[in-house]
């Protein structure tokens, strides 16, 4: 009997999950993907906030990454297979905002799974012998 209930207020709360999920929040999710794999255009301004002056300015095909509150990851794609990484550092009075610059589609129901095959497959460097066994 207690398993029976355990089930049911687990299905329950997997449907209020699934069913709060708003079509803003996919569409969100879905950029932020897309963001992360190169494939939307932003601007990432810093500025000071006491003399509300820009320091630096990025912009490309960027991926974020806030490791912490006082650093700010840039990672930016600049040819095939090219890339490009920042580390900013942030403090009281410097702070950042991103602007995507250019619009994209994203379907509300369509769902995305990226894999990135570099944190599946690791990366190995393969030495072989330039010598045959018949040469030795």
């Amino acid at each position: 009997m207690k398993k029976k209930i355990k089930m049911l207020i687990l299905g329950a709360a997997i449907v209020g999950i699934l069913g709060g999920c708003s079509e803003a929040d996919t569409v969100s999710e879905n950029l932020s993907k897309s963001a992360d794999s190169f494939q939307v255009q932003r601007r990432v301004v810093f500025f000071n906030g006491i003399t509300d002056k820009y320091l630096l300015t990025v912009e490309g095909l960027c991926a974020l990454d806030t490791d912490s509150a006082k650093k700010l990851t840039v990672t930016c794609k600049i040819g095939k297979d090219k890339y490009k990484k920042h580390y900013l550092g942030l403090s009281d009075n410097v702070s950042y905002f991103v602007e995507q610059t250019d619009a994209k589609y994203e379907d509300a129901y369509h769902y995305k799974v990226l894999f990135r095959p570099e944190t599946i497959i690791p990366d190995v460097d393969l030495q072989t012998s330039s010598k045959t066994q018949h040469e030795e």
